[in-house]
């Protein structure tokens, strides 16, 4: 049995909402439990409810300019379906404000483009989830990253009503990873390093001595950008990279995410060899509090076209 609801799709400015750019915003959309249908344009998550176990769901696009949330598994009270809600709209970051990032990207010809609704970058449920699996794409090849998060999914999560395996679980809450010893890091993980970075984390939160969701809750005039990076920075295991690409998926997009994907994708569309960092950041400078934002969605412009 599955129980249908449906959002609309539009900014807390009226602005418009692509649903399956941000469903396809960037590559965590491939991490479980998460799963990306490209084919059918259609995105699963399993979220956690009061009061019960958790509940997979399916987004796709819905009548009327609204998405359809499936609700899988047994028929959704009203309070599943509130929970579910919730989280949809906040993995879809529906309660972000994007217009004043459109009035200057509809001047800019590589970008006006994404004024018709792009730019919201898919959460996951917790910041949590966000820093573990960023840190797991560290240093390594993509196909690492999710042996990495499937792993941690597989054995540590707890499974959903409606969900298909394993992989469906929800992600696994800082206590179960911080109850995981050592070797389970090193064995079924195959963390290397980062191992040691995940406990820590996970550590960390549990006994009260970091609240990454208050991080996501506090507001750039009371934490300013500057500020909430170093924070993210002080995490073992987060550097520039990392910090800037917590911050985007926080909503905070600052920070450009320079890596050894983006640095070369960029030079390519630009018609060049290489292209040095500063020469990227002054080419988004106008864009101020969005200038990441504005350079992610540059170079990944081909990913739905």
């Amino acid at each position: 049995m599955t129980t249908t609801i449906e959002l609309p799709l539009a900014g807390p400015g009226g602005e418009p909402v692509d649903l399956w750019r941000t469903l396809n915003s960037h590559g965590f959309a491939e991490l479980a439990p998460t799963r990306l249908d490209e084919r059918a344009r259609v995105l699963e998550v399993t979220l956690r409810v009061r009061g019960g176990r958790p509940r997979r769901v399916r987004i796709r696009r819905g009548p009327r300019g609204r998405a359809a949330v499936d609700i899988l598994g047994p028929k959704a009270g009203a309070r599943v379906r509130d929970d579910v809600a919730n989280g949809v709209r906040h993995v879809l970051r529906l309660d972000q404000d994007l217009s004043g990032f459109y009035v200057k990207a509809r001047d800019d010809p590589g970008l006006a483009w994404a004024t018709a609704g792009a730019g919201r970058m898919l959460q996951s449920a917790t910041v949590f989830e966000d820093v573990v699996k960023t840190v797991c794409t560290t240093n390594c090849a993509w196909s690492a990253t999710v042996r990495m998060v499937n792993a941690l999914v597989e054995h540590l999560g707890d499974p959903a009503l409606g969900g298909d395996g394993p992989l469906s679980n929800a992600f696994p809450a800082p206590d179960r990873m911080a109850a995981a010893p050592e070797g389970f890091y090193r064995d079924v993980v195959r963390a290397g390093y980062r191992g040691a970075y995940l406990i820590a984390l996970a550590r960390s939160i549990a006994d009260g001595a970091l609240d990454l969701e208050a991080l996501a809750t506090t507001g750039p005039d009371e934490l300013p950008d500057a500020d909430l990076e170093q924070r993210l920075l002080a995490i073992p295991g987060v550097g520039p990279y990392a910090a800037a690409h917590i911050m985007m998926t926080m909503g905070r997009s600052s920070r450009l995410i320079l890596d050894s994907w983006t640095r070369p994708k960029y030079a390519r569309l630009m018609g060049k060899k290489t292209v040095g960092d500063a020469q990227i950041r002054r080419r988004f400078s106008r864009y101020g509090d969005h200038a990441g934002l504005a350079f992610w969605l540059f170079v990944t412009r081909d990913w739905v076209e």
